[in-house]
């Protein structure tokens, strides 16, 4: 994990978004126990109770198990429940405004996915304007 915090947001929230990209990652497995709240605690100089309100939203969100006496674990199908929640975010809120801007830049899927040995075509022709995408010439008999 990133031991850097930034204003943005609060660092248990943004503790508990790093444990979920470690499980989307596969970095933390399906019944792998978490660090304990003391590690991660003293490993990144916050306070402990500032981890446990992070752990407790994962286990809020049925990600995480507490086992008494022995920690938290990921639970089974936290993965696949991760994964259909970010695709819903992604779907809803961040794909709309991509779309667009590929359509306002007149991108092909080509261009988008790159060439056959998966690089980006840096060097792709500007999208073709048609004569319905560029203005009218001026006709100087019309100006009369």
């Amino acid at each position: 994990m990133d031991r850097e915090w930034n204003d943005s947001q609060p660092i248990y929230r943004q503790l508990r978004d790093r444990v979920v990209a470690m499980i989307l990652e596969g970095v933390l497995k399906e019944g792998d126990p978490l660090p304990s709240v003391r590690t991660v605690a003293a490993e990144y100089r916050v306070n402990p109770l500032t981890v446990l309100k992070g752990y407790q939203q994962l286990v809020d969100e049925g990600l995480v198990e507490t086992r008494r006496g022995r920690g938290m674990f990921i639970n089974i199908g936290a993965r696949n429940l991760l994964l259909k929640g970010e695709r819903e975010k992604f779907l809803g809120e961040e794909w709309p405004r991509i779309r667009a801007t590929i359509q306002r830049l007149g991108l092909k899927p080509e261009e988008l996915l790159g060439t056959p040995n998966g690089k980006p075509s840096l060097d792709a022709a500007p999208p073709k304007t048609t004569d319905s995408d560029s203005p009218e010439p001026n006709n100087p008999k019309e100006e009369r």
